[in-house]
């Protein structure tokens, strides 16, 4: 039976809820706790009333064994939330990459408890993530010839990278003696057979966070601890009494007219599977996971259509997952200039040659996860794959970009940058915004006006020069 005392203090009455749940091994009474404050203005009745309510629930999550304790430290209880409720709740790359984030949230404040943990322990983690050097030990190099230590064990290029589940991009930059990110690094020795530090060395990394990555890190914990208030393991949530990092607001990077039209003419002499590829970025806007996810049922070629309907992730641990567009929005009809059609119906038929060469290697039928894990087979029908008909690889689209950059030294750009590229364009060539927003697949009008504000001020400005230039007065020729 659950007890209740009224407490009085500066902040106006509380009260106390005790409730138990049978005996720990030593025989003591497992007692929970939690408090609970009246809404200003509620009348005695319908504190007494709503009360009633709170302690009955209370006792049946005590009873049901959902309330833990107060006592528990911040990194015990964030594995427990990602367990029960991330898990459920968010898509397999945001966990992954929550993870990331809990690393140095938990080497700051994952020793505190709960309901020890105030403001000032928050603030304290932001400004340190500030800092410089706070990325130092996240990329690493080899410090020995790779190719030399796979000629002497024997060993495949191919068998290594697969089984240390990174991109073949990925280890080549290793090969090279380029830096690649210290988990990648780890997972190499790892399938090597040998220690970390015989083969790679930490890469010292003066950079710091960006304020957008800090803001990361406090709505991740904010999230947590309101999960923690929810399931009144704690009665506040103290990051909602910290300032969040102020984020700049960045524009959109992307090429020039000039420095793409540059990029495709330089991409009329690559391989046509990365043509194809990498034009399909840049006509038609789409983001990297939804290049992955196209099958050629997706392709139109009598309409000059391309259907975009799933997006393809690359997660570690689960592999290459298949899941659904960003958001109901992302999921639409792109019509296509007739050139990049052509282009894709050369890919096509390369693509048939190569099955008939591999035979009986090529996967007719491929295994496809969802965000559960759960994998099904499928017919083979994806645009892009791998040697032998696997589904591709995101990141080996972002490494291919990035080596053709450094091979014809264009500018700075991404798989994203075209994107960004194709929507500028519009803008500049005056198509209507509403038209582009539903072409980016953006849930909201407001999305593409804020990522594009410089974009769509210097459209204006080149419209309001326009409009000058006809209407301005002509002088009367004196002829």
């Amino acid at each position: 039976m659950a007890t209740v005392k009224e407490r009085k203090g500066k902040n106006g009455v509380t009260y106390l809820i005790r409730a138990y749940s049978g005996y720990d091994a030593s025989g003591k009474q497992i007692e929970k706790t939690m408090t609970w404050k009246p809404s200003p203005g509620m009348s005695e009745r319908q504190i007494e009333k709503a009360l009633q309510g709170v302690v009955i629930d209370f006792e049946r999550k005590v009873n049901d064994g959902i309330i833990l304790e107060g006592s528990i430290r911040f990194a015990d209880f964030a594995k427990r939330w990602l367990s029960d409720y991330a898990i459920i709740q968010l898509a397999p790359k945001t966990i992954e990459r929550y993870k990331g984030l809990l690393v140095r949230i938990n080497q700051a404040i994952g020793h505190v408890r709960l309901d020890k943990l105030q403001p000032h322990h928050l603030q304290e983690l932001y400004k340190n993530l500030g800092e410089a050097g706070i990325k130092s030990g996240g990329k690493a190099m080899a410090k020995i010839d790779l190719n030399s230590l796979l000629s002497e064990k024997g060993i495949t290029q191919k068998s290594v990278f697969e089984k240390a589940d990174v991109s073949l991009m990925t280890f080549k930059n290793a090969c090279q003696g380029k830096k690649i990110t210290l988990a990648s690094a780890e997972a190499i020795a790892k399938a090597l057979g040998m220690p970390f530090n015989k083969i790679f060395k930490v890469v010292d990394d003066k950079a710091t966070l960006s304020d957008k990555t800090i803001l990361h890190h406090h709505r991740l914990i904010s999230s947590i601890l309101q999960t923690a208030v929810q399931w009144q393991v704690i009665y506040d949530n103290p990051a909602r009494r910290v300032k969040p990092p102020k984020v700049q607001r960045k524009e959109a990077h992307y090429l020039e007219d000039t420095e793409a039209q540059r990029m495709v003419e330089l991409l009329m002499q690559e391989p046509i599977k990365w043509r194809a590829a990498i034009l399909l970025l840049l006509y038609a806007g789409i983001r990297r996971g939804e290049l992955c996810g196209l099958g050629w049922k997706d392709v139109d070629f009598e309409n000059c259509l391309i259907h975009i309907r799933r997006s393809s992730q690359y997660v570690k641990g689960m592999g290459i997952i298949e899941k659904g567009t960003k958001n109901y929005s992302s999921e639409r009809v792109l019509k296509l200039p007739k050139d990049v059609l052509v282009i894709l119906k050369e890919y096509k038929q390369w693509q048939l040659a190569e099955r008939l060469k591999l035979g009986s290697r090529w996967q007719n039928q491929i295994p496809v996860k969802d965000g559960t894990g759960s994998i099904t087979m499928q017919l083979n029908d994806r645009l892009f794959t791998q040697l032998e008909g696997l589904p591709i690889n995101p990141d080996s689209v972002t490494d291919w970009v990035s080596n053709f950059k450094e091979r014809n030294n264009l500018p700075q750009f991404s798989p994203h940058t075209l994107r960004h590229t194709n929507i500028s364009l519009m803008i500049a060539a005056g198509v209507p915004m509403r038209n582009i927003s539903a072409r980016a697949g953006h849930a909201q009008l407001s999305t593409t006006q804020n990522i594009y504000a410089h974009a769509i001020k210097t459209a204006d400005e080149k419209a309001a020069e326009l409009i000058g230039d006809i209407l301005r007065p002509r002088e009367k020729s004196t002829v």
